[in-house]
């Protein structure tokens, strides 16, 4: 039994990346539509048509706060992987500054 778990661990990972992957884009397109239907159910209750574009806005705007969350959780792991002794090749340059 552990060695069929063994067999399908190499096949599930690339699966599972893959998946984070399309996460960021169906999290923007979910987020957009759900700001388009509160823009929606404003207009209906109210009657005032521009509530339909604070929706599509809030939807927007919870699209870049998804991405900018993606950006933090791939930035921290470049860090780890900065600091990782085995991806440090010696010394590193810090100055970009040519002395003469």
């Amino acid at each position: 039994m552990e060695e069929n778990q063994e067999e399908y661990k190499p096949r599930i990972k690339p699966i599972i990346e893959g998946a984070e992957s399309l996460s960021l884009g169906i999290s923007m397109v979910v987020a957009i539509l759900i700001g388009v239907a509160i823009g929606l159910g404003l207009k209906k209750v109210t009657g005032i048509a521009w509530l339909l574009w604070i929706g599509v806005a809030i939807g927007i705007a919870a699209a870049i706060m998804n991405v900018y969350k993606a950006y933090s959780k791939q930035y921290k792991e470049f860090e780890k992987l900065a600091k990782d002794p085995r991806y440090n090749m010696g010394k590193q340059v810090d100055d970009d500054d040519d002395e003469d």
